[in-house]
């Protein structure tokens, strides 16, 4: 879960020029998504442009939530917050079609620990920029959806064994939800009751992968 309470932030430039304050929690997400990107891609791509591939990733869950043109606007945002404290990042621009256009200039030109900061900076704004329009269970949703199933196939040999505990409840959590729906289809009498708390059950199984994706180990 990404905890809001008393977060640890980090400055990030705001459009007009103004900081606004990102949690360090925020960020610490965007990098675990951009390792977990990097890690199963099977492009021949620099890792430093994994933070962009993150873009096409969560591209079809925000089509589906708000539409084509409600992704472009929102990753348009998103990238002028980022280019505020990243100007490598000028040379992006959002395509009709909501795609990153100018990345052959990025992996050709700026430096790779610029780019790689730069795409950091670009998928915490969008994170940031979803916390604030549809809010953190939804967000959660979203990004465990596309973000984290690749998240068991990289656990490290040495890496504590509490995370790899939770994901297994995490799994058993989205098992009981999926039977107790069937059960709902089949039990009219209960079907509202079941289908509750069926959902009830997923979105913890989710803020558990959430928790997990924030507070494990990073990727190397």
């Amino acid at each position: 879960m990404i905890n809001n309470s008393h977060p640890s932030v980090v400055p990030i430039l705001h459009g007009n020029g103004m900081k606004m304050m990102l949690p360090q929690e925020t960020r610490d997400l965007a990098q675990r998504l951009i390792g977990y990107e990097g890690a199963a891609s099977n492009t021949p791509e620099p890792m430093e442009l994994a933070a962009f591939r993150v873009c096409e990733t969560l591209r079809r869950p925000i089509v589906e939530l708000a539409g084509h043109d409600g992704f472009r606007a929102l990753l348009s945002r998103a990238l002028g917050l980022a280019k505020a404290e990243a100007p490598c990042l000028s040379v992006l621009r959002v395509a009709a079609d909501g795609s990153l256009e100018g990345l052959d200039e990025i992996g050709r030109q700026i430096d790779k620990d610029q780019a790689r900061e730069g795409g950091v900076i670009l998928i915490s704004q969008l994170l940031g920029l979803l916390l604030t329009f549809i809010g953190e269970a939804m967000t959660s949703r979203l990004v465990t959806s596309e973000g984290l199933p690749t998240y068991r196939s990289n656990v490290k040999i040495g890496q504590p064994q509490g995370f790899e505990m939770i994901l297994n409840e995490v799994d058993q959590l989205k098992g009981v939800s999926a039977r107790l729906e069937g059960m709902a289809d089949r039990n009219p009498p209960f079907t509202e009751a079941l289908m509750t708390i069926a959902a009830n059950i997923r979105s913890t199984a989710t803020v558990l992968a959430v928790l997990v994706a924030v507070r494990s180990p990073r990727p190397n």
